[in-house]
């Protein structure tokens, strides 16, 4: 499944692989909870001097809430795999929250 998604990078113009690198990850999230309905990943740049200055903050909107997960790491592949991991995880609460009911 495809997650629709809209992606925002903040004062530079991402590249064609870079995005295709986040959908892919994003869509995989879609095996773990189908109900997905929209996705928002905003790509910025942190003005500190530490090497680890991409940050990748990455919302999705689920019927009746959003999660969301906003990592820092050295390369944007790096702080989109592990706020997809986040999210990955908070998904898998969500639907056994859901099965609880």
């Amino acid at each position: 499944m495809k997650v629709n998604l809209k992606i925002t990078s903040v004062h530079f113009d991402a590249d064609r692989k870079l995005i295709e690198f986040i959908q892919n990850r994003v869509d995989k999230l879609a095996n773990y909870y189908d109900k997905i309905i929209d996705g928002e990943v905003i790509l910025k740049v942190e003005n500190s001097h530490d090497t680890e200055n991409k940050v990748a903050e990455i919302k999705l909107l689920l019927p009746g809430n959003d999660i969301f997960a906003k990592k820092q790491c050295k390369s944007f592949e790096e702080a989109t795999d592990t706020a997809v991991e986040a999210l990955r995880r908070q998904l898998k609460k969500h639907k056994e929250k859901l099965r609880k009911v």
